[in-house]
């Protein structure tokens, strides 16, 4: 019994990326930190798994590519305490109309952070990405930055981190309790804690965490379908054929992105930025898979704009999204109780910021003061969570 009387520093809930960035920085700054995760490790079960995602400093939101530059240093220094690659540079290929107000307003944020970039005219696109046909006179941007992160790789070079810098992981212990107060006390499937501080940074499962703490949070949970294509001239849209990494903006209400093939030999990584309405709990029955209207459009996209392909899906995954209404995410302290802290709603955009992330929500579990200004993460943009809801 004497370890259910333990004291540590912090209890951080969820070993997704950004929980297990949290717990690293604390474990960093020498705090004893326990990680708990109610599946066992490795799963696929939430949004961090997968072999990769994009990395990239353009975005809409200058406040996202200042975060960036710091979460490119924090990614390069993990890659080199694990002794593996753990990210490749491909440069990431904005393609969209010269009018589409999304491309200018990222194009003039990259060059007011003085981010390197090309900006190509049409011709410029057709001579340098001849197996990419443009339909309507697009343009393109090229953020030198862009590139793989190996998603996997970065996620299990990083809990052995938070091991050997003293941090504890246990997986396969499902949180049940959680009771608010100087200390917080944690009750899981096997056994309880106590913690001075705790981080929520649960993914589709927060606001069943946060409910009985009289907060939920407009978090809406999406399943993905993420699709592979066959190349038909295998290599052609390949690293090393120099082929980057695209985002395509303004052909439907979401984005459109794409990875140059590297994981499946031969398959090219290509989906749409949204999906459907999913319970996390049930994402992986044989009706989740139903919907498929957003692998419909994927496969008319890729038939009309990469002719190498074959326009059928060769391959199948899912992955869920938790999203806010406005796709930002919400990095705060709960309403009532100042030593719980949430990091949720990473709104299908959150891996590569996890570094970043991992270091606002360890500051804000220490009460130091944040590296960035949180204004745009914090609950109170919600104005429908009122006082009602604590």
């Amino acid at each position: 019994m004497a370890a259910q009387k333990d004291l540590w520093d912090a209890i951080v809930i969820g070993a997704g990326i950004q929980g297990c960035f949290t717990a690293y920085h604390l474990a960093k700054h020498r705090k004893r930190v326990l990680l708990l995760e109610q599946f066992f490790l490795p799963h696929s079960r939430g949004s961090s798994h997968g072999q990769s995602r994009i990395i990239r400093k353009a975005y809409l939101e200058d406040f996202y590519t200042q975060m960036m530059h710091e979460c490119y240093q924090i990614w390069a220094q993990l890659e080199h305490e694990a002794g593996t690659q753990l990210h490749r540079q491909t440069g990431l290929l904005l393609l969209g109309t010269k009018e589409n107000q999304e491309l200018k307003t990222i194009q003039a944020n990259l060059s007011r952070q003085r981010v390197e970039h090309q900006c190509l005219s049409s011709e410029e696109l057709k001579q340098r990405f001849p197996n990419i046909r443009l339909a309507r006179g697009e343009v393109g941007l090229l953020d030198n930055s862009g590139g793989v992160l190996y998603a996997y790789k970065a996620l299990r070079a990083l809990q052995d981190a938070v091991r050997q810098l003293g941090g504890i992981v246990h997986d396969g212990e499902k949180v049940v309790e959680i009771n608010p107060g100087l200390l917080v006390k944690v009750k899981t499937t096997t056994r309880s804690y106590q913690a001075k501080s705790l981080v929520i940074t649960a993914g589709p499962w927060s606001n069943q965490l946060l409910r009985p703490l009289g907060i939920e949070l407009p978090l809406q949970t999406l399943r993905i379908n993420v699709c592979y294509w066959r190349e038909r001239v295998p290599g052609s849209y390949g690293v090393s054929q120099a082929f980057p990494c695209f985002l395509w903006l303004g052909l439907y209400p979401h984005h459109l992105y794409g990875l140059p093939a590297g994981e499946y030999p031969g398959l090219m990584k290509v989906s749409y930025h949204h999906g459907n309405h999913a319970d996390p709990e049930e994402r992986d029955c044989p009706t989740a898979r139903a919907d498929i209207r957003d692998v419909q459009i994927v496969s008319s996209f890729v038939r009309d704009h990469f002719p190498d392909l074959k326009p059928e899906p060769a391959v199948m995954e899912s992955c869920m999204y938790t999203n806010t209404p406005d796709e930002h995410f919400i990095l705060d302290r709960h309403p009532k109780y100042d030593n719980i802290v949430i990091g949720a709603g990473f709104s299908g955009h959150g891996f590569k910021l996890a570094p970043v992330v991992g270091k606002i929500l360890y500051e804000l579990s220490m009460k130091l003061t944040p590296s960035y200004d949180l204004a745009p993460f914090r609950i109170s943009r919600f104005p429908s969570l009122g006082k009602a809801h604590l």
